[in-house]
């Protein structure tokens, strides 16, 4: 991606400027949050078709985010073979089943309790679409040469982010999935040493009957989780 010769500094007039009254402010930032108040993590997904396009405009977004550097540390693979997702879903439930049986401590099995989870994850391979976030921990110039790359957990979590919200925006549901550890994804989708799975995305459209556990609805308010120095 980056040429050596090319690390200098080139400044660009603002290309996108929004320039909205206060009263417009308010009104945007309140349909945005009713817009994602309306996302919902489903486990409960149907065979529908979603079209590759529809992904790919997704990840778009995602690539969008801001980075450390703006080395864009970060690689999605999107899966919707099926003989792939049931390899992945087969590796990820190994671990699962070491997770549950024991490897997780009890502290940690009891708070998932009201979550509903288990070690079976059918969405691996019922959803239409996998998409693996990927970590690059490090990248190459031009030459072949190495850098590094900074703030790489951030980065690719606010990436991961703009991926959720983009998916919401299309009308499709999505789960976060983090087996651990999570290695067999790189044998599994040919991904080089210097990448770091972070997470299994399963996307594509909630069954007729889907649930979400009802804790899931009791966000903490605005006080406990902001603090406002005016």
């Amino acid at each position: 991606m980056f040429a050596k010769s090319a690390l200098s500094y080139a400044p660009v007039p603002l290309p996108d400027r929004a320039d909205y009254s206060d009263a417009e402010m308010q009104t945007k930032a309140a349909e945005y949050l009713a817009h994602m108040q309306r996302r919902h993590t489903v486990r409960d997904f149907t065979t529908r078709p979603v079209a590759r396009t529809v992904i790919e405009q997704c990840i778009k977004t995602a690539g969008t985010a801001p980075s450390g550097a703006n080395h864009q540390p970060w690689h999605f693979v999107a899966i919707a073979n099926p003989a792939l997702k049931q390899q992945i879903r087969q590796e990820a439930e190994a671990e699962e089943r070491q997770f549950y049986a024991g490897g997780a401590g009890d502290e940690w099995i009891k708070a998932l309790e009201p979550i509903g989870t288990t070690a079976e994850k059918p969405h691996l391979t019922i959803a239409p679409w996998l998409i693996v976030v990927f970590a690059q921990r490090w990248g190459e110039f031009d030459d072949g040469t190495r850098y590094k790359n900074y703030y790489v957990p951030e980065s690719v979590n606010i990436a991961t982010g703009f991926l959720l919200a983009a998916l919401h925006t299309a009308g499709l549901c999505s789960l976060t999935h983090t087996p651990n550890p999570m290695k067999f994804l790189n044998a599994a989708l040919g991904r080089p040493a210097s990448e770091k799975p972070t997470m299994i995305i399963a996307v594509g459209h909630p069954s007729p009957d889907a649930k979400v556990p009802s804790v899931a609805k009791v966000k903490k308010p605005l006080q406990d989780i902001s603090t406002v120095f005016e």
